[in-house]
């Protein structure tokens, strides 16, 4: 029996498991099902809240495929308020990840509602893809600008590039932007989901940065609308490396309760 807590960030929802004094056994294809929306509790994917000697916490993420994958950003503000609502009462959390060390601060707390802000990793590589950008926040993304979003068809159109020739080994996110000066909507489709999920945060702090290459007014800080909530990302740029990159939005606390595996 799996005792577990379902969080989302922006309509992202996670399985979250406390594993600092018992790590339970879950198989890939168990995690699979767990994420599965018709046949287990449902999710974009499970995280492991495990500990770690320098840090408050290590963050351990698996996709809904039930492999592990890499950094998700909001997951990352899920398990902040994850940690904080088990035990660990701070305003600031250090925390390690797959792609390395996170800072993250509490800016308000209400109800089951938490405002976080997150430190996400440094982008020092953008690559060019036949005029599309190609950057990685914590996981790779490949950026498409377009004039209207709304009745995009994400999920094929993300999927063909997903699983192109050139992507089809590692996979990668696509996102899909429209871009306003310094507001953005963005639509992701998630590698590891393989479908297109309500808020993407390592797919809005790209988009950000790409915004930021591709618009022709420069910006340090874009408010981001996903079909699954608001978010904003903000940074600072020297010599086309892009260092204080932070993505802040809400995690919330959904509800608790046991799994048989």
């Amino acid at each position: 029996m799996i005792h577990f807590y379902k969080y989302h960030g922006t309509g992202n929802d996670f399985i979250l498991i406390d594993g600092r004094e018992i790590l339970p056994e879950i198989t890939t294809q168990q995690l699979k099902m767990m994420c599965d929306r018709h046949f287990g509790i449902g999710a974009d994917g499970v995280m492991y809240l495990l500990k770690s000697e320098n840090h408050d916490f290590e963050m351990k993420y698996f996709n809904s495929d039930g492999l592990e994958g890499s950094m998700c950003g909001n997951g990352g503000r899920c398990i902040v308020s994850f940690a904080f609502d088990q035990g660990i009462k701070k305003p600031k959390f250090k925390f390690i990840a797959s792609d390395g060390e996170h800072f993250a601060e509490i800016l308000q707390s209400k109800g089951k509602i938490k405002q976080i802000k997150l430190q996400m990793s440094d982008v020092n590589e953008i690559d060019t893809i036949d005029e599309h950008l190609v950057l990685n926040t914590g996981s790779p993304h490949y950026l498409t600008f377009c004039n209207s979003i709304a009745h995009k068809n994400v999920f094929e159109e993300g999927k063909a590039i997903r699983y192109s020739e050139k992507f089809i080994e590692k996979g990668i996110n696509v996102d899909f932007i429209e871009q306003k000066g310094n507001y953005l909507f963005v639509r992701t489709y998630e590698r590891g989901v393989e479908n297109e999920t309500l808020a993407c945060g390592t797919g809005v702090t790209a988009s950000a940065i790409g915004a930021y290459i591709n618009g022709s007014a420069k910006f340090n800080r874009y408010q981001i609308q996903t079909l699954g909530g608001a978010l904003t990302v903000s940074f600072q740029e020297v010599n086309n490396c892009f260092t204080e990159i932070f993505l802040e939005g809400p995690a919330e606390y959904v509800f608790k309760g046991n799994y048989k595996l």
